[in-house]
């Protein structure tokens, strides 16, 4: 493979993986029964923990990358 298409598919796969995941463990501030921030929606998320999120993304869309890079070769047929 060549490492354009290798960038390429580990793109997608990092925000085909990071966008589900941002909805994992959000709580609001309307749900966690604290008093809002002041200038905030009530249903802005208290701690969306986007790092631990993006490191996620990161080795799913490794994980993947390195599962294309092994079987995409196989289906070239030159």
């Amino acid at each position: 493979m060549h490492w354009a298409q290798i960038l390429i598919i580990f793109f997608v796969s990092w925000w085909l993986v990071f966008l589900p995941c941002l909805s994992i463990g959000v709580q609001s501030q309307h749900e966690s029964h604290e008093d809002n921030i002041a200038g905030t929606e009530s249903g802005a998320p208290v701690a969306p923990n986007l790092a631990k999120k993006a490191r996620w993304a990161t080795a799913g869309a490794l994980l993947i990358t390195l599962i294309a890079a092994i079987f995409l070769p196989m289906l070239d047929p030159a």
